[in-house]
């Protein structure tokens, strides 16, 4: 994957980087979880301190997306794996709940084991800024498919660990971990060369008066934003917490089986982000997010009326492989519809809409429940589904709907 004839240098750095970051917060998100538990912190605070990781990755987005082409791209990339190796070294050492927080909002956690937060800002610009003859979807693809394999690797490698240690061993210093891939970062960081960078440094004093800005695109932007707020927010009411907290709920599930359950999950998406490009090139953008998401979001509802477990992982399993492969195509669509300078700051406004919403998710899925213990499963796939007409519909009004992959 990462030596794809056509990728430059820089793209099978920046993936490299990305994959870094991945296996760090599928390590680091899973962990965090046990030690506030082990921490014996209260629903309450868990959910407040998760809300500040969400928040931090969306508002250090949008800064980044503001003010990094003008700081330079390559420069506000390194510092940020150099402020995710001071985070895990201030966490290893069990701070106190609010350092944990002041930590969370500048982006350098994650609640994910992918992150939409700044990296994903800088290196979705960066991506297509690359002279790479592959198409954008392609690398999208590759890039993701990556990301989520290095992070369903952390997440093993946080379980493997746990089970050598004991799970009563709940130490915060897992969290240095970060340190090493911090560092490792920032020095593929310093070896992208200056074609990552939105301009030439002869052009630098009229590029800083105007990059970091959307302008003509600003509309195509901010109905993307908004359409991927809807999306994300169907998603934030079933988060992988959501899902196993059903599947034990419902059918007795062990904590074994999850942990199978949900890597496999990871490996299915990274096969569906690599899958997708080749659907792009011939179906388009558009039809190959709609034709996918659509389904994955009618499995998604019939997930609430499984009458077994065994069912329920199959259409889980057939939900994963279809869901993902709009993401590769989303980002590509993104950096369509944009003109070069509007890269970054198109990417950090969509990125941020998605992280905007998702903090409300859990709790309105608890409301749910109420109704149902499916609820929320069968409210996510209705609205996720309305995203995708909606999206076909917004496709359409701007002669987009054959939009063919770049």
């Amino acid at each position: 994957m990462m030596v794809k004839s056509g990728l430059d240098r820089n793209v099978r750095r920046i993936i490299a980087a990305q994959g870094l970051r991945a296996f760090g917060y599928g390590f680091t998100a899973v962990f965090l979880g046990r030690m506030l538990a082990a921490h014996a912190v209260s629903t309450t605070k868990v959910g407040l301190l998760l809300a500040t990781v969400i928040a931090g990755s969306a508002l250090s987005s949008l800064v980044f997306g503001r003010y990094s082409d003008r700081w330079g791209r390559r420069r506000s990339y390194g510092w940020l794996y150099v402020a995710i190796a001071v985070a895990g070294v201030v966490v290893a050492f069990d701070p106190p709940l609010w350092v944990i927080a002041i930590v969370a909002l500048t982006g350098t956690l994650s609640t994910d084991v992918i992150d939409n937060g700044p990296g994903t800002t800088l290196e979705q610009a960066m991506l297509v800024q690359s002279e790479s003859k592959v198409s954008h979807a392609s690398i999208f693809g590759m890039y993701n498919a990556f990301g989520a394999l290095m992070g369903a690797l952390g997440a093993l490698a946080q379980g493997f660990i746990s089970a050598v240690t004991g799970s009563s061993h709940i130490s915060s210093l897992a969290f240095i971990v970060l340190l090493p891939l911090g560092i490792a970062g920032a020095i593929l960081a310093a070896t992208l060369t200056s074609s990552v960078e939105p301009i030439k440094a002869s052009q630098e004093a009229n590029f800083r008066k105007e990059h970091g800005k959307l302008g003509p695109s600003k509309r195509n932007v901010y109905q993307l934003a908004a359409l991927f707020a809807a999306d994300a927010a169907g998603g934030g009411l079933i988060t992988a917490t959501f899902l196993a907290y059903y599947f034990t709920t419902r059918y007795s599930a062990s904590s074994r089986s999850l942990g199978f359950i949900f890597f496999g999950v990871s490996l299915l998406q990274a096969a569906s982000v690599l899958v997708a490009p080749r659907l792009a090139r011939r179906f388009g953008l558009i039809w190959t997010m709609v034709g996918t998401h659509l389904p994955s979001n009618m499995l998604l509802v019939a997930i609430a009326f499984a009458p077994n477990l065994t069912v329920a992982f199959l259409l889980l399993f057939a939900r994963s492989f279809l869901s993902q492969m709009d993401v590769p195509t989303r980002q590509a669509l993104v950096m369509t519809v944009v003109t070069p300078e509007e890269r970054t700051p198109a990417a950090a406004v969509t990125n941020a809409a998605r992280y905007s919403v998702r903090p409300f998710g859990p709790m309105a899925a608890a409301a749910l429940q109420h109704i149902a213990l499916g609820a929320p499963m069968v409210v996510a796939g209705t609205i996720k589904g309305i995203y995708d007409l909606g999206i076909l519909a917004w496709a359409r009004s701007k002669n987009l709907s054959s939009t063919p992959s770049k």
